[in-house]
């Protein structure tokens, strides 16, 4: 099975990843495209923009479609993470963004390549007990992550992969994750 875990900056992705790969020694772990991008020398501004999103979005797909035959893999995020980042973001740089064409196109197959989205919501009470960069982005990624699973409004899903919520302690989240495994 093909899954990624989608969900905004400090929000327990990687935490799950991990937990889950303890559980699954047959399973690969992905990492996220930024610590992939940063690792061959890719300068990043200082905050997020634009720019350096797009560059994470086109890593995603590629990286997806890539290992599209290859199975028992767990990526850390997919291409909706950075299209919801991208929305945000571009909004405070004063345009709005919206994939299309190949790169919409891309975007789809990118995600028709999954069997699974588990997506990881910001909990009401913070499970993170440390200060954590950009609260306000992260809320609105929160939001329009949200919009995006539940409403499908950019037409993304409908072909795609199964989409699971999931909330709880780590091994409730894990084992959330394990009843779809069949």
């Amino acid at each position: 099975m093909r899954i990624a875990v989608t969900g905004t900056h400090g929000c327990g992705k990687t935490t799950l990843i991990d937990d889950f790969i303890s559980a699954h020694g047959n399973y690969e772990s992905v990492p996220e495209p930024y610590w992939l991008l940063a690792q061959n020398g890719m300068p990043f501004a200082d905050g997020p923009t634009t720019a350096d999103l797009e560059e994470q979005l086109g890593q995603s797909c590629m990286l997806l479609l890539e290992q599209a035959r290859e199975k028992d893999l767990i990526f850390d995020r997919c291409p909706l993470d950075f299209i919801a980042y991208l929305d945000i973001v571009s909004a405070s740089e004063g345009f709005e963004w919206l994939p299309q064409g190949r790169l919409l196109n891309r975007i789809a197959k990118a995600l028709a390549s999954l069997d699974l989205i588990v997506f990881v919501p910001l909990l009401r009470l913070d499970e993170i007990g440390v200060p954590i960069e950009y609260p306000q982005l992260r809320t609105k990624v929160d939001q329009r992550l949200k919009t995006m699973l539940r409403q499908d409004d950019l037409g993304l899903l409908e072909d795609g992969p199964r989409i699971v919520e999931v909330s709880g302690s780590r091994a409730e989240r894990v084992a959330r994750i394990e009843t779809l495994l069949n």
